[in-house]
C-alpha cells in the first residue's frame, strides 16, 4: 500500500497556524492566571466554584489542538499508512467527553447544593482599617476572566474555517460566549451579599448546563466525523461542497460521461475516492485518471488525496 504523502498547509494556511498556535499558547498562560484568581476570590460561593472548575476545563481544548495539531503533521509511515491527520479528530473527541463529564459533575453538585439548602455567605475583610465586602474582589475577578475570553474567541472564530479546524473552533466558541457564565456567576454572587442564597446553585446550575451543553454539541460532532460522516463546514454552518465541487469538475472532462465522489474529514484535509464512468474507447486511461486526480488535488490544498477509479455502474451513495 502507498503511504500518503505528509500534509502540509499552503504557505498562507501555514502562517494561520502559526496564528493559532500563538493564540492557544496565550490562552493557556491567560486561563492559568484566570483560574488562579477566581481560585484566591471564590471563598464559599458555588457559582464562583463552578466557574473556577470552568476555567480548569477550558483550557483543555487549547491543549487539544496544540497536541492534536502537531501529531497530525507528523509523515506516514510503515505502521501509519495514511498518516496522522486524524490525530486532531481524536483532540476534538477528547475535549468534548471533557466538557460533558465536568459539566455533567458541576450541575450535579449544584443541585445537590440546592436542594440540602447550603447557604453560601459572603464576608467581609478588612483593608487599611476598613471592611470591605468579600464580592468586590470576586467580580473583579470575574471581568478579568470574561473579557479577555471573548477577544480570544473572537480572534480564533476568524482562523478556524481557514484551517479547517474544529477543535480551534469549538475552543474559540466556548471562550466568545463565556461572557453569559461570568454573567450569571456575577449575578450569583450579587444574589447572596443581599441575602438571596438561592441565587447562588442557580447560577453554578446555569454555568454548568453551559458547559455540558458545549461538551455534548462537540462530542456530536466529533463522533460524526470519526464514522465518517459527509465533511462538515468547520463552522458548523453546513456541509461541504467541495466533494460536489470535484464531481462537476469530473464530469466536465470530456472522456467522463458520469462521476460519483465520496469523500471523509480526516482532520485538517479530506480523503477520498471517485468514480467514474468514461466514454467508449478511451485512449490512455491510466493517464487520465491520474491526470483527474490531480486536477481534483489542485482545486483546493484540503483534497490531499483523491482515488479516480473507472466503474461500470456509479454506487447509490
Amino acid at each position: 500500500m502507498r503511504a500518503h504523502e505528509p500534509a502540509e498547509f499552503p504557505p498562507e494556511v501555514e502562517q494561520v497556524y502559526r496564528k493559532a498556535v500563538r493564540l492557544e499558547w496565550i490562552t493557556v498562560a491567560y486561563i492559568a492566571s484566570a483560574a488562579t484568581l477566581l481560585y484566591l476570590t471564590m471563598g464559599s460561593s458555588q457559582a464562583m466554584r463552578t466557574s473556577f472548575y470552568e476555567d480548569v476545563i477550558s483550557v483543555v481544548p487549547a491543549l487539544a489542538f496544540l497536541v492534536g495539531t502537531r501529531v497530525a503533521r507528523r509523515s506516514a509511515s510503515p505502521d501509519f499508512p495514511y498518516g496522522h491527520h486524524r490525530a486532531t479528530s481524536i483532540a476534538h473527541l477528547a475535549a468534548a467527553l471533557a466538557l460533558c463529564l465536568m459539566g455533567g459533575w458541576l450541575l450535579t453538585e449544584a443541585a445537590m447544593s440546592y436542594f440540602s439548602g447550603e447557604r453560601a455567605t459572603i464576608g467581609g475583610f478588612n483593608l487599611f482599617g476598613n471592611m470591605v465586602w468579600a464580592g468586590w474582589p470576586m467580580l473583579a475577578a470575574l471581568v478579568y476572566t470574561a473579557v479577555p475570553s471573548v477577544i480570544l474567541g473572537r480572534m480564533k472564530l476568524k482562523l478556524a474555517p481557514k484551517m479547517h479546524d474544529k477543535v480551534l473552533f469549538a475552543d474559540a466558541r466556548m471562550m466568545k460566549a463565556d461572557w453569559m457564565a461570568e454573567s450569571a456567576t456575577a449575578v450569583g454572587v450579587v444574589g447572596t451579599g443581599f441575602g438571596l442564597w438561592w441565587l447562588d446553585p442557580l447560577a453554578a446550575a446555569l454555568v454548568s448546563a453551559d458547559i455540558l451543553k458545549d461538551g455534548i454539541g462537540t462530542l456530536k460532532t466529533a463522533v460524526a466525523d470519526l464514522i465518517d460522516r459527509r465533511p462538515e463546514r468547520a463552522d458548523e454552518s453546513g456541509f461541504e461542497q467541495l466533494p460536489h465541487e470535484v464531481e462537476r469538475m469530473l464530469r466536465g472532462l470530456d472522456w467522463v460521461e458520469d462521476a460519483r465522489v465520496r469523500m471523509r474529514d480526516e482532520g485538517h484535509i479530506f480523503i477520498g475516492e471517485a468514480f467514474v464512468m468514461t466514454a467508449p474507447d478511451v485512449a490512455d486511461l491510466p493517464a487520465k485518471l491520474e491526470d483527474a486526480s490531480a486536477r481534483a488535488k489542485a482545486m483546493n490544498w484540503r483534497v490531499h488525496e483523491l482515488v479516480v477509479m473507472p466503474v461500470t455502474r456509479l454506487p447509490d451513495a
